[in-house]
């Protein structure tokens, strides 16, 4: 179907402008968009978007109510692991099997692994799971970096 079918007359009037009427809505919802993808974060860099996690703040509360009664001195955590959690040195130094953070590599740190229960061993042991959005913080703050702040 082309323009001179329609001089002919064998093409009825308003099917012609379905076309352009067409191709106007597919670039204009193209355009929008490019648009919003030019104005929207891309993925990867959604969770460094988050509030800046401080490990005095955010984590040392979650270690004392969840984990420092058996990683401390003198606990059975620490003694059987040698995971310090009463201060930021301690556990980074990590444990006698290895380290239990990696700054910026959530996914690779053991301590996420434990707490997630993706090993034999879920922590904090013999307790429940500790809860989501404690998990998230801790998550978040080594996916920062891991800072002593």
């Amino acid at each position: 179907m082309c323009k001179a079918d329609y001089l002919r007359g064998s093409i009825p009037k308003g099917h012609l402008m379905k076309k352009p009427r067409l191709m106007l809505l597919s670039v204009a919802a193209g355009g929008l968009a490019l648009v919003a993808a030019t104005f929207t974060a891309p993925i990867h860099q959604a969770c460094a978007q988050r509030a800046q996690m401080s490990f005095a703040e955010d984590v040392v509360p979650i270690f004392k109510g969840y984990c420092v009664t058996c990683h401390e001195p003198g606990g059975q955590g620490l003694a059987e692991s040698g995971l310090d959690l009463t201060s930021y040195d301690g556990l980074m130094k990590g444990t006698k099997f290895g380290p239990m953070v990696i700054p910026g590599q959530p996914d690779s740190s053991n301590i996420i692994v434990l707490i997630d229960g993706k090993a034999k061993l879920r922590m904090p042991f013999g307790h429940k799971a500790l809860p989501a959005c404690l998990r998230d913080t801790i998550y978040s703050w080594i996916f920062q970096g891991a800072k002593n702040n």
